[in-house]
């Protein structure tokens, strides 16, 4: 069986959700508890290269830091961005399900279903 990672927050009621699914489709995923262990810049790239996205697609907007760090300017080479989302991991889109190379936030939770049908 394909291994599968859950970047997780056991806070969020999101993620709470999508770990809730995988294991009701018999899934045991590799739970990766970011706010403790955040990834670092070069585990975003390779996060955001599986997401098919930019690290501004996965910024929390409507978190204090997000503007207290200056992240709403938009001028902000991405390194800087990494580096303020590897500082601040409350920043990262959650939860984030990993397998088979490619990855999805579970926003909402149910968009994970079709994600992992092939698994």
């Amino acid at each position: 069986m394909t291994s599968v990672t859950l970047y997780h927050n056991p806070r969020c009621s999101k993620s709470r959700a999508v770990l809730a699914l995988l294991e009701e489709n018999d899934i045991s995923p590799e739970l990766v508890y970011y706010m403790d262990n955040p990834p670092d810049v070069k585990q975003l790239k390779a996060l955001m290269k599986k997401l098919g996205m930019q690290v501004r697609d996965v910024l929390r907007r409507n978190e204090p830091e997000y503007e207290e760090l200056g992240l709403d300017d938009e001028n902000l080479a991405e390194e800087i961005v990494l580096d303020l989302l590897a500082r601040h991991p409350r920043l990262l889109q959650r939860p984030i399900v990993v397998a088979d190379g490619r990855a999805i936030i579970g926003r909402p939770p149910e968009a994970v279903l079709p994600f992992i049908e092939d698994l």
